[in-house]
């Protein structure tokens, strides 16, 4: 627990709370710029640094619980999550294990869902073994035992999936297509999932694209996304198709 940091804390509005949850081997720092954008929208935020490399899962849940419990006694209204990558797996478990009374949405970007194919290839690799550790290998496609195990989410879930790649070997040979370079289209997918859609971005992209800001305020005001907004030459051709009728 002395590893687990509070990096951002910000009580506004106390009638909605937000927890962020960070990717494998990532940072509440990579989460900043969505956590601005959602206190802005009048949440309150807490954007939690965990060992995500050293504890598997379940272990994981228990680190953060005390400090979920915590935020959500301040607040009066709703719990909501916000996940990246593996911090919407966290976040399963975390509200299978200790659900908190108010939980509202959760919001699941580039989360691998059905598993990694990436993990699938490189689980027998010491190097990836070595970094990754516990949780890295509970990323195959294949369902881990803690996973396997969750009951059916009776709680609203928005996923978002990212369909363009910056590395061009895992994008193009690695993993099925469309992928954001890290996880599959096909993978973010959850049976229970509320609603769906797909950003043009990356993996790490999600995180600082526009339409992922405003897909996610959409979602935990509503329990949907926003409409696809129309192409311009489209808007045009409608335009066009009016002043002649």
């Amino acid at each position: 627990m002395a590893s687990l940091r509070r990096r951002s804390q910000h009580i506004g509005p106390r009638d909605a709370g937000v927890v962020l949850l960070h990717g494998i081997a990532g940072r509440s720092l990579m989460l900043r710029p969505l956590e601005k954008r959602l206190q802005r929208a009048g949440f309150a935020t807490l954007n939690l640094d965990y060992e995500s490399r050293k504890k598997p899962l379940e272990f994981l849940a228990e680190d953060i619980r005390p400090a979920i419990a915590d935020f959500a006694a301040g607040i009066g209204g709703p719990i909501h999550f916000v996940t990246h990558s593996m911090g919407g797996l966290l976040a399963r478990v975390a509200i299978a294990k200790h659900r908190p009374a108010r939980l509202g949405r959760v919001v699941m970007l580039g989360t691998p869902n059905g598993g990694s194919e990436l993990a699938d290839r490189l689980q027998n690799v010491g190097l990836y073994r070595t970094y990754f550790g516990p949780a890295g290998l509970q990323l195959v496609t294949a369902k881990d035992v803690t996973l396997a195990s969750l009951p059916p989410a009776d709680y609203e879930i928005g996923v978002i999936a990212g369909n363009r790649f910056l590395d061009p070997i895992a994008g193009l040979f690695l993993l099925p297509w469309p992928n954001d370079g890290r996880v599959s289209v096909e993978s973010c997918k959850l049976a229970e999932m509320t609603d769906y859609t797909v950003i043009k971005a990356s993996h790490m992209g999600l995180l600082v694209h526009p339409t992922s800001f405003r897909q996610t305020i959409a979602f935990l005001h509503t329990g949907q996304f926003d409409p696809a907004r129309p192409r311009l030459h489209g808007v045009i051709a409608e335009i066009g198709r009016r002043a002649a009728s």
